[in-house]
């Protein structure tokens, strides 16, 4: 199958996603500029991918504080932060459980405030532009945790994959990336409640993120932080239970974010009763979803955009 490709092989991997599978690495068209820091600078094929996912996240908010964190190639925790250490604190607030021997990837310099952090977390990987002196003396005193700064600026990153590859028995899948973002054409407000600038702002947040969350997926953010990740579904109306379950009383007042379309009242109905104030998703003006959110004052943003992701 190889054969078929004009591949240069950068090196074998010690194993692929199971002990049993072998693996190994191709050089990439126009590859990332990275570096190991750690005394350890074997990355394994789960690693890269978790940190493809993490990179693909905080690359979204290249330009401000963002932290993503990242386990089985799903996000479990995003956030924005007036500074790096808050965003950190929020995102690995999100689910700190899952957290444990993840991924987490910084858009700005890891200091030593955040790296005293990052020592007691889990992660078996940290990624970030840099890392301060003291910060890096902290983190390589953390055994089994892998160091990687990345060289390519974050905003350069978004451009270096072109299109996804799915090797079949039927056939070879390429398609683009995804990279659709919301315009004033994609962002439409259906609802008689007009969304506050600060509604606007976290719905364009949980958007972004559930974007790269595997579907059916439902994001549930306030405030620039995720509350719950509801992903790898195979039923909508369950990825909305679960999120609003998970968030709990945390929903309150926060945005949904579906992936595709809600398809059934009864998941309005629950938003409503998780107190969500605004729901955006793909949407099809489908009248009594309309009027259902009407009804209880919610506000819903339909953008005409899919991101399925499987």
């Amino acid at each position: 199958m190889l054969s078929d490709f004009k591949l240069e092989k950068e090196k074998d991997l010690t194993f692929g996603l199971n002990s049993q599978q072998t693996a190994q690495i191709y050089k990439a068209q126009s590859p990332l500029d990275y570096e190991v820091l750690s005394d350890d600078d074997e990355l394994l094929y789960n690693e890269i991918i978790d940190l493809k996912v993490a990179l693909d996240i905080t690359s979204e908010f290249y330009d401000v504080c963002a932290v993503t964190i990242v386990k089985a190639a799903m996000p479990c925790g995003v956030a924005l932060g007036r500074d790096i250490e808050d965003a950190y604190v929020k995102a690995f607030d999100c689910d700190p459980i899952s957290s444990v021997n993840g991924v987490v990837a910084f858009s700005k310099t890891v200091d030593e405030k955040v790296a005293s952090q990052i020592k007691k977390a889990g992660f078996c990987i940290v990624a970030s532009p840099d890392f301060s002196s003291k910060a890096l003396d902290i983190l390589r005193g953390v055994e089994g945790l892998k160091i990687v700064k990345i060289n390519t600026s974050l905003e350069e990153y978004k451009k270096l994959e072109n299109v996804e590859i799915e090797v079949t028995p039927f056939g070879i899948l390429v398609q683009s990336q995804d990279r659709k973002e919301l315009d004033k054409d994609s962002f439409k407000v259906v609802s008689k409640r007009k969304p506050t600038a600060e509604e606007i702002e976290d719905a364009v947040f949980a958007w972004k993120i559930v974007k790269h969350a595997k579907s059916e997926a439902v994001v549930i953010a306030k405030d620039f932080k995720t509350l719950a990740i509801s992903q790898g579904n195979t039923c909508r109306v369950c990825a909305i239970e679960r999120a609003l379950d998970y968030a709990c009383n945390d929903s309150k007042d926060a945005i949904l974010a579906s992936d595709g379309i809600i398809p059934a009242i009864d998941s309005i109905f629950a938003a409503v009763q998780g107190r969500i104030s605004l729901i955006i998703q793909t949407g099809n003006g489908e009248k009594s979803i309309i009027s259902a959110v009407d009804k209880y004052n919610t506000v819903m943003i339909e953008t005409g955009i899919s991101h399925l992701k499987y």
